[in-house]
This record gives C-alpha cells, structure tokens and sequence, in this order.
C-alpha cells in the first residue's frame, strides 16, 4: 500500500466547499474582490465561523474536518484511531483582540478560544478522534508542513490514517493593519504574483482539511515532503534563492510545479531564481493564489486539496499572468507535481504528489 490523499474539503474565497471551488477555478472566476480600498478573499458563507463553544477558525476547522472524512469514508473505528495533525499561522486571533462575536459568548470557554491548540482539540473532541493530535505554527507553511508531518508517521508505521486542518482567517482590522505597516500588502492591486509590477499579497481566508491514508486507491498518492530553513532574515528572502534552491534541488524535475508565489516583489524575484536554479528547464507553473488571495497557514494544503481534487480535469492559471500559459495543464498518470511554502522567517517546505496509474 502507498500513502494516498484519499479524500478533501475546502473553504476560500473561491466557495464554500470543493465542487463550489473547482467550479469558479474552472470558470476561471478569481474568488478576490475589493474591500475597504483592497483585495481580499472573504469566504461567502458565514454561518461556516460561528458556533456557541469554539472560536471561528476552530469552527471552520470542525465544518471542513466533518466533510473530509465523511467523504472518505471512515467508520467510527477507523476515525477514532485516526491521528490529528492541524495548522495554521494566526490561529483564534480574532477572539484574542475582540472580534467574531457574532455568537453570543460563553465566557466559560473565554481562555480556550484565543489559543491555537483549539483548533486541533475542537476536532478531536467533536469527531470522536482519540489518536494524538499535535498543531503546527511555522508561517505560511504550516499547512504544508503538517501534511508532511502526517506523511512521515504514516510512513513510520504510527497509524494508518491522518487528518489533516489548516485554517486562517487573517481579514481583521489588527491584522491588516500588521501586514500594512510591515510593508507586505499590495499597494497597487496587481494581482500577478511573478509581475514586476507586484507590490505585495492579497489576504484571504480558507480552511481546508484531507484524509492521508495507507490505501492502494485514492486522490493522489503523496510521494515525498522535505524542508529546510534560510537561517537569514525574519521578514527578507535571500535574494539569490540559494536555500530554496537547495531544497527544490533534492526533488526530482516535476511536470508540473505549484509556487508559494506570495506577491511580494522580494518573494517574486527570490522564489522564480531558486526555481530556475534547481530545474534548467523550468516546469510549467501552476498559480493558485490569485484566485484564492494569500491564506497565511492554509494557503499550501489549500493548493493541494484543490488540485488533487481536479487531476482528472485540471484547470489552468488566470489569463494574462506574468511567466506562466493560461491553459489547462494536462497530466498524465505518474506524472509528479511539486508543491511549495514558504513561512515568514525562512521556512521552506515542499511535498511531492504523483498521478495516480
């Protein structure tokens, strides 16, 4: 048996579920729209977020949790064993600074619902799951990387199934405000994240779960995960993308490659180098973000919930990208794809899926 991506659910700007998301993807429709003078991805149906006992992210977190597994299947056995491995940059945060209070609080539950560790324990206790859960924060790649965390103990022999939560929901006044004052949104609404003209990211929010199993049938089959750090600068990326380029370079050539592709002018430039510098005959690019706007901690198991939920008809990139075709990307079975995240303060990390023969 391999590890196989056996089943997923998502929430973004793009709808509220997975056939509500590839449905606007193949469309071509990006989910962003302006707010407030910018760009952002705002999930559409709000009753996602609310709930008498858990924060909001908590909350989305259960609601997709619930439908990846119902479509996988699980039986009561089989979900109460399962380990739990969640993810997500900013966690309850909202609850923390007085936002979300569109449920009438129970104070009761006032200190568990500004900590990230909710999030994960709101799924445990209300799926029933008993096997351990752990919650991952590195940035950007946290949802990434928990998927390659639940990869690794699969591979060990630890358990036989995983589920894995990532969640952000990051458009609050506080918040945006960090993200302005630390010069990383756009300023000109360019949403081309390989432009020369981009300026910085579109926030968006998501929440997204998926079943990692050893099965011999299922989305995808996860083939590999791998990080490496920087060990440069908080905020800046090496300009050359040495690291990045170190760690891609471990991979073997994909035909296809899913960038972190943030926005950011210093991200744009450092991430195409260390992609040329790892693959002489870069792969086509598949660019995810400018339909969905930048979800911090869900943005990489975002990507890859919506891709291996389309691999039988994959749809293309938003017309008119910097560096990339618009066309619909035709993959053939064993074909690899390589997906990348990159957290703020240098955390790289990479996972490879191949098409299931």
């Amino acid at each position: 048996m391999t590890t196989m991506i056996t089943a997923g659910e998502a929430a973004c700007a793009l709808g509220s579920s997975i056939p509500e998301c590839l449905e606007s993807w193949r469309a071509g429709h990006s989910g962003l729209t302006s707010e407030n003078g910018m760009l952002s991805g705002r999930i559409a149906d709000r009753s996602l977020i609310k709930g008498r006992r858990y924060g909001a992210a908590s909350n989305l977190a259960l609601h997709v949790a619930r439908q990846a597994v119902a479509r996988a299947g699980w039986d009561a056995d089989q979900t109460r064993c399962a380990w739990i491995f969640a993810a997500s940059s900013r966690g309850n945060a909202a609850e923390l600074l007085g936002h979300n209070q569109m449920r009438r609080p129970v104070l009761r539950f006032s200190a568990s619902n500004t900590i990230h560790s909710e999030i994960a324990a709101a799924v445990s206790i209300e799926l029933g799951i008993r096997g351990p859960w752990q919650m991952l924060s590195s940035g950007c790649s946290s949802g990434l990387d928990a998927l390659g965390m639940a990869w690794m103990a699969l591979r060990a022999g630890l358990t036989k199934r995983a589920l894995v939560v990532a969640v952000d929901l990051p458009l609050v006044p506080e918040l945006i405000r960090s993200f302005r004052d630390t010069h990383l949104l756009s300023t000109n609404g360019v949403n081309d994240p390989f432009s020369p003209a981009t300026t910085g990211l579109h926030l968006g929010e998501a929440g997204v779960a998926l079943t990692l199993e050893l099965a011999d049938s299922g989305l995808a089959e996860m083939t590999r995960y791998a990080a490496n750090s920087d060990a440069y600068d908080s905020l800046m990326i090496p300009e050359d993308g040495a690291p990045l380029a170190e760690l891609l370079g471990t991979f073997a050539r994909p035909a296809l490659l899913c960038p972190h592709a943030t926005g950011t002018l210093n991200h744009a430039q450092s991430e195409m180098r260390a992609m040329r510098r790892a693959f002489n005959d870069l792969p086509p690019l598949l660019l995810l973000k400018p339909f969905t706007g930048h979800t911090l901690g869900a943005c990489g198991l975002l990507d890859i919930a919506l891709i291996t939920a389309a691999l039988s008809d994959l749809p293309g990139n938003l017309p008119g990208l910097a560096g990339v075709l618009p066309d619909v990307i035709h993959l053939r079975p064993g074909d690899e794809i390589l997906k990348i995240a990159s957290g703020m303060g240098g955390h790289n990390a990479a996972v490879a899926l191949r098409v299931r023969e």
